[in-house]
């Protein structure tokens, strides 16, 4: 019999839902192509200093960018203040993210045609794939977007809470998920490490495995 698990965990000072434990999950790029960056109605989390690690790979990723980005660019910048008052990604059309672009990748050695991509992204597997780079920052893209399905909330106090986000575009990404019997934490471990650290991840995974061996999970 499977234990009632908390609905809220504490690992490393970071409060974490316990869904993020036991909700599977992996990203079907195949089926959903990148949707998740053109669907919705604000555009992705960012913090100061990533507005200035955006501003600063701009001009790299330009010519990537629809001519409908680049006018929103100009006008009022990378990133603006939402209805919530967080700091925001620019958008086109009240939806699209500006670093929006479309490209032929490579998933595990299956290529997935006109997948919608982020430019900064797209830019940074560049940057990792040449030995003698012609770009000078190393940024990938904000780290809201790398951490997703899990979003992270910063409370007025400094505390740090983690929550799996459901979405339907993304039921892809949960059936892939169960077929790997994958967790959305082991999904996510290189944007958590990005984020918080190898001893932080490995406080997690302690964590996890605890609680399966006390029949949580």
């Amino acid at each position: 019999m499977v234990n009632a698990l908390p609905p809220i965990l504490e690992v490393g000072g970071v409060l974490i839902s316990s869904d993020i434990l036991t909700e599977l999950f992996c990203c079907d790029l195949e089926v959903c192509k990148g949707e998740c960056c053109i669907e919705g109605d604000a555009g992705a989390p960012v913090t100061l200093d990533e507005v200035m690690e955006i501003e600063n790979c701009v001009d790299d990723v330009w010519g990537d960018l629809s001519a409908s980005a680049q006018a929103v660019i100009d006008k009022q910048g990378v990133a603006y203040t939402d209805q919530e008052g967080d700091l925001v990604t620019s958008i086109v059309n009240g939806k699209d993210c500006v670093f929006t672009c479309y490209d032929d990748i490579d998933v595990e050695g299956k290529i997935i045609h006109n997948c919608c991509l982020c430019a900064l992204e797209k830019r940074a597997r560049a940057v990792a794939k040449s030995q003698f780079s012609i770009f000078n920052s190393q940024f990938v893209k904000p780290i809201s977007c790398a951490l997703y399905p899990i979003r992270e909330k910063v409370f007025s106090d400094g505390t740090v809470a983690l929550n799996y986000h459901r979405w339907e575009i993304c039921k892809c990404g949960r059936d892939k998920g169960k077929a790997l019997n994958l967790p959305v934490y082991q999904f996510l471990k290189a944007p958590l490490v990005r984020r918080f650290g190898e001893a932080w991840y490995q406080e997690l995974c302690d964590v996890a495995s605890e609680l399966k061996q006390q029949g949580y999970l």
